[in-house]
């Protein structure tokens, strides 16, 4: 008998990833790639990169979950579901028992909160602004720090004395930095400062919400990368947070499986 293969496709304002899945819930692949103007044909292309890497054909798949920004867009999915689904499913596939999600992608942040059977019971979501994203250190680390997104974590672990970083908004911020490095002050120190500054609103903006942050705490999205963040979260918790191996798959992830399950449902 053929095996079942459903894919999950998610299309992010910033990145569109791709995963197949086999129906004993094992990955199969993952692709990721930059999301281009054309959302459909970004997911095209994911999708073909993630068939490529698991040496399937397009006809191998049995049913296609979109999600994300661009999910209405994608032409080729069987059906598509809201991402903070989507992202919940994935992280507790991932990591079992999660109660608290902290999501944080290129454009936009989720605070996610789940029941002890996995089930969503609150979620806010920041989409507006760019403080609070990953597009906040894209604006600001090469540009103003001279130092890439992969090296800015292990700095800012080495600050000593982090800055204090009071704009929510990346333009005033960026104004702040400026400040702070014709007053000398190390790289490291306002590497922190940044992670800090994020971390900071994402909590807000959760415990605006409701949102008690109850352990386990996972960190998602690309911006889980950054050790620094991580560590700025624990700080101002107090708490344990788990990054994710691989951050930027939840979602994908979590369409894959609504994917199993509405095949399921069908048949």
């Amino acid at each position: 008998m053929k095996e079942r293969i459903f894919a999950g496709v998610d299309i992010g304002s910033t990145t569109s990833k791709a995963l197949l899945m086999d129906e004993k819930r094992e990955i199969l692949s993952f692709a990721l790639q930059f999301t281009s103007f054309d959302r459909d044909e970004s997911g095209r292309q994911v999708l073909e990169s993630a068939l490529q890497k698991a040496g399937l054909e397009r006809d191998s798949i049995d049913y296609i979950v979109a999600t994300g920004y661009g999910r209405r867009s994608f032409s080729a999915a069987d059906d598509v579901v809201p991402e903070i689904v989507c992202h919940g499913k994935g992280t507790v596939e991932l990591y079992p028992g999660t109660r608290t999600i902290i999501d944080i992608g290129g454009q936009d942040s989720k605070v996610i909160e789940l029941d002890q059977n996995g089930i969503i019971t609150k979620f806010e979501m920041n989409d507006k602004c760019a403080a609070g994203t990953g597009r906040f250190f894209e604006v600001l680390t090469n540009r103003l720090l001279g130092v890439t997104m992969e090296e800015l974590g292990p700095l800012s672990l080495e600050s000593e004395n982090p800055c204090v970083i009071s704009s929510m908004c990346t333009i005033f911020a960026e104004s702040e930095i400026i400040s702070f490095l014709s007053e000398g002050i190390k790289k490291e120190d306002i590497s922190m400062g940044m992670n800090l500054s994020i971390a900071k609103r994402i909590i807000a903006m959760g415990k605006a919400g409701r949102v008690m942050f109850a352990e386990p705490i996972v960190f998602s999205g690309g911006v889980a990368n950054n050790v620094g963040v991580k560590a700025a979260f624990e700080q101002l918790l107090k708490k344990n947070v788990n990054a994710i191996k691989n951050p930027q798959n939840t979602g994908a992830l979590g369409a894959a499986i609504c994917a199993m399950e509405k095949y399921k449902r069908k048949k």
